[in-house]
């Protein structure tokens, strides 16, 4: 029945989900009343619309690992075989070397969370547990928990989440700062659960007023917190709708409920509660249902896939969005009767509901975002380093530079992606892209973020535009990279290649090129077949304006015939200011002395919200598009770029590209875009732990897919770095969009200073036969896109033959890598 024929039938609860469809939570009483709303049709798909609205087609999971630090505890819950006495133990609690271990075996399966669990404050109720922390020299199980998940963090990485039972707020400031989330079920509100014959009689930490007190201290301590309801241990759906509502009373409050676990009761051999009925699953379906229309589209809604297994698609179909955590290294401790399903299977069921599976963190990208407030200091920089631009979990291990394989990129459903609304609204927009129309802001952040089959949808559809603009050809040009300056006196916390007493002081020592060692560099390019020199470097205390003039006169008395690629325009702003020139008249002077066009670089992120972290004294977002729009006017054209993957977010990206798209569509002065992935390893951001480990490669090639879709048609060429890329990851980007291979360079010094390993040179040989093995055509260009003279080319070929290719040249470039 739908929510329209429901309002004919059943007008008051018809009203209530159209009201929630339409973004109005019920209120309390009107919550209420859907306990005796029994027809599950409606309320699963007003529950599956809510929940698109707040995650579209993303379905998330955590891969954890599992540590039972203590089974010991002073509750008795009658459905309960975690909780073990001593004499069923072969120890009190894991060793501080059990841990680690666990730890480490996650870790080399590619989790990142470990799950503590463990029993309520057990040296309350055994004297074998106190004893036991007397021996491993601490006073309480908390003290313990606090050690041990700083040793497993510390050693592995891994975030600790932490569900250690009842607590104050002491107890959970605690430990914030070992922990990047924590958790605890409410389970229930009823006291009747409580009392004689109740499944919590003899239960005290199972009084809902302490636990809600425990979830209110975790409010006030601006932790990250997971809670939820366990159905099927004797509750009404009455109760179970009061218990939702005082969960969302205190999420409303605090704003730190991360997730709603709606955890369907399982009997277990054994307990008290062996023989009593189970929930069934359209009774789990109904509460899954019911708890996404009281939290609304925000709210992640959880259900254990091991509980339901065989009838997760309908899960999905209920609301919910997330499976909570899976482990392929540890078992289900509280249910471990009930494997985790492979992930493969889990990904394959949530394909089969319409939805994309993708790796989460313990703390949900909400609270990533606002780290500064939801994390403490002493965990932020280990959540960053694991997360994505979405703020989910980082995929595989590539790090732009590093030098490491590619992996598996995104997969493929083996039967084909289920059409969705967001699906359709994702091929509307690539159609539009195509046509040469201008996407909005939000249309580029959701070919950023497509994931699956949808990556892949966005990937081909750049290629067959690319194959549309540019042909089969793969251009490339033979240039060399004369960085004449590492002394610079801005402060890009993004930037490991500056050197001086402004800057922070990182790799290699600060020089600065004489005008004739500038020279010689570029009589020795043109020697080696070069068609043009790209000079750029640090903003020096004593360069002014008439410093770059004499650079430029130095190249061109060497080689009067070389185009020069020069200037950035933070140089080119700073020098206009040295000399008291307008940027238009100290451009003009640039031009006629034989400037040929400018690097698109010190864009970073056209936005200021972002430049004020990542470089607060560089040219403002207004500033770089100034000197760019007058260089183009005055007859100097400009590549483009952006440098991405360390605090940004997509959103970022789709401003950045709309206005390089408005200005190329104003000037047509943008020959290309190179789109930069950041180089972490030796950085001052990353050092000290405030940003990303640089782009993903899933988000590394969506760059240069989305960048040839969302620039079209002003933008014509998009290039891909392969100082930054590698080869393999220059290959994906070939076939995504990209139609350039950039610069040969000769030298390199910038991403080489960030860490990169992937050289300073690619020979025009080892270009066309990257380009080669692709199925493509290399062309050997010029700066500005056209064809290189035969002279050069045979220059090119002749000034590399008898000598080794240069070691670790491995990716897809631009002129400046900077």
């Amino acid at each position: 029945m739908t929510i329209q024929a429901l309002l004919g039938r059943e007008p008051a609860a018809g009203r209530v989900l159209d009201r929630a469809v339409k973004g109005t939570q019920p209120s309390d009483a009107e919550a209420l009343a859907l306990a005796g709303f029994a027809d599950l049709a409606p309320l699963m798909a007003a529950a599956a619309e809510i929940r698109d609205t707040g995650f579209g087609d993303l379905v998330t999971y955590s891969r954890k690992v599992f540590a039972p630090l203590t089974q010991l505890c002073r509750n008795v819950c009658h459905y309960c075989t975690f909780a073990q006495p001593p004499r069923n133990l072969a120890a009190p609690f894991l060793s501080p070397d059990e841990v680690v271990a666990i730890a480490e075996a996650g870790r080399e399966r590619g989790c990142k969370e470990i799950l503590f669990t463990l029993g309520d404050k057990p040296e309350l109720r055994y004297g074998a547990a106190q004893e036991a922390l007397t021996a491993l020299g601490y006073a309480t199980t908390l003290d313990y928990l606090a050690s041990v998940a700083k040793l497993a963090s510390d050693k592995t990485g891994l975030l600790p989440h932490l569900n250690p039972g009842v607590m104050d707020r002491a107890e959970i400031e605690r430990l914030r700062p070992v922990a990047a989330s924590m958790g605890l079920m409410l389970e229930s509100t009823s006291d009747r659960l409580c009392g004689r014959g109740g499944v919590h009689f003899g239960s005290p930490d199972k009084d809902p007023r302490l636990r809600l007190a425990s979830i209110a201290a975790a409010g006030e301590a601006r932790v990250p917190f997971t809670s939820g309801i366990l159905i099927g241990i004797g509750e009404t759906r009455l109760e179970r709708i009061e218990a939702l509502l005082a969960l969302r009373a205190l999420h409303r409050r605090y704003g730190h409920i991360q997730e709603i676990i709606v955890q369907n009761f399982r009997a277990k051999a054994g307990t008290r509660m062996a023989t009593a009925p189970e929930p069934s699953f359209a009774d789990h379906l109904w509460t899954v249902a019911v708890a996404r229309i009281l939290f609304g589209p925000a709210m992640t809604i959880q259900a254990p896939p091991n509980l339901s297994a065989g009838a997760l698609p309908q899960l999905v179909e209920a609301g919910i969005n997330d499976w909570g955590g899976v482990s392929p290294v540890t078992i289900d401790h509280v249910n471990p009767e009930k494997p985790w399903p492979h992930l493969d299977r889990l990904e394959a069921e949530t394909a089969a509901a319409g939805k994309v599976l993708a790796e989460r963190l313990t703390a949900h990208p909400t609270y990533l975002a606002d780290a500064e407030r939801w994390l403490d200091p002493a965990m932020k920089p280990r959540a960053l380093k694991l997360a994505d631009a979405d703020w989910l979990g980082r995929a595989g291990m590539w790090v732009p530079g590093a030098g490491a394989e590619p992996g598996v990129l995104e997969r493929r459903s083996p039967s084909g992606a289920r059409e969705t609304s967001s699906r359709a609204a994702l091929r509307r927009a690539i159609d539009r892209a195509s046509d040469g129309q201008a996407l909005s802001e939000g249309e580029i952040v959701q070919l950023f973020q497509a994931r699956g089959d949808d990556y892949w949808t966005v990937c081909e559809a750049a290629d067959r535009l690319r194959l549309a603009v540019s042909g089969s050809k793969v251009a490339y040009v033979v240039t060399r990279n004369i960085n004449y300056t590492n002394v610079c006196y801005f402060r890009c916390q993004f930037c490991a290649f500056s050197k001086g007493k402004l800057s922070e002081n990182l790799r290699g020592r600060p020089y600065d090129l004489e005008l004739a060692e500038i020279a010689g560099r570029a009589r020795e390019a043109w020697e080696r077949g070069a068609t043009e020199v790209c000079l750029q470097g640090g903003i020096h205390p004593s360069y002014t304006g008439q410093r770059y003039l004499d650079v430029l006169a130095a190249v061109k008395e060497a080689v009067p015939g070389i185009h020069v690629h020069a200037f950035s325009p933070l140089e080119i702003r700073q020098g206009a200011e040295t000399l008291g020139m307008s940027l238009r008249d100290f451009l003009i002077r640039l031009r006629d002395a034989g400037l040929g066009s400018l690097p698109g670089t010190a864009a970073e992120i056209l936005d200021d919200e972002i430049r004020q972290v990542i470089c607060p004294d560089k040219l403002t977002t207004d500033q770089w598009l100034e000197v760019v729009r007058t260089a183009h006017e005055v007859g100097l054209p400009s590549t483009s770029t952006i440098m991405y993957g360390h605090v940004e977010r997509p959103l970022h990206w789709a401003r950045h590209l709309l206005r390089l798209r408005a200005l190329a569509s104003d000037t047509g002065g943008i020959t290309e875009f190179v789109p930069l992935p950041f180089v972490p390893m030796e950085t001052p951001i990353y050092l000290k732990g405030r940003s990303r480990a640089g782009a993903t490669l899933r988000e590394a090639v969506l760059m240069h897919a989305v960048g040839r879709l969302a620039l079209n048609p002003v933008i014509r060429n998009i290039q891909t770095s392969w100082v930054k890329m590698g080869q393999p990851g220059a290959a994906l980007c070939l076939a995504s969009g990209a139609n350039d291979l950039g610069g040969t360079l000769m030298d390199e010094s910038i991403s080489r200073a960030a860490g990169a390993t992937h050289g300073q040179e690619m020979t025009p040989r080892r270009m066309e036969s990257t380009i080669l093995a692709l199925g493509r055509r290399p062309v050997q260009r010029t700066t500005l896109y056209g064809e290189a003279p035969a002279e050069r080319q045979r220059t090119a070929r002749d000034s590399y033959e008898g000598r080794p290719e240069p070691a670790a040249a491995a990716s897809c470039g631009s002129h400046a890598a900077a």
